[in-house]
């Protein structure tokens, strides 16, 4: 479960220095916050388009690549669960990250130093997870965790990400 853990961060890091960064390039970003749409909604836009790519396929890949690490059906569940709500929180977790390190020299590697401790609370609770249920123990006190770190990161992201790319573009 470890391992698929990292290929999550890892799959979510390497796209995100990309989400905001050809809209800043190209103009695009200044019209939207121009547009008569909340710059928040279009980056909820852009975040569901981030996940759709970085995540889902993490996700519906999860029970194929559990078997090659022989877990027991139970722990595929569970890690597919986890992946499930762990990987549009680090989607959202890295858009805050991207939009504030947006226009910054060397703005990848800031961006990796504020974002990698804010991920492996994320990481230990997956994870932890489909280990807790290999061991006996129960999974649901971390399933609870990962839920209540999603719902706040669904809530406060598009408007932090929206004031981040605001800064950005004065």
């Amino acid at each position: 479960p470890g391992v698929l853990w990292v290929a999550a961060l890892l799959a979510s890091m390497l796209s995100l220095s990309r989400l905001f960064e050809s809209d800043y390039q190209d103009g695009s970003l200044e019209q939207m916050s121009l547009s008569a749409a909340p710059l928040s909604w279009l980056v909820v836009a852009k975040l569901c388009a981030h996940w759709l790519i970085s995540g889902l396929p993490l996700v519906l890949l999860s029970p194929l690549l559990g078997l090659q690490f022989a877990l027991e059906p139970e722990a595929l569940f569970m890690l597919g669960l986890t992946l499930l709500i762990g990987t549009p929180v680090l989607s959202l977790i890295g858009a805050i990250g991207a939009a504030l390190t947006l226009g910054v020299r060397g703005g990848g590697v800031l961006q990796s130093l504020l974002l990698l401790p804010l991920y492996v609370p994320v990481l230990v609770f997956g994870a932890g997870a489909v280990q807790a249920l290999e061991s006996g123990v129960g999974a649901q006190a971390h399933v609870s965790i990962l839920l209540a770190m999603l719902l706040p990161a669904l809530f406060f992201s598009p408007w932090a990400c929206s004031v981040g790319l605001r800064i950005a573009l004065e």
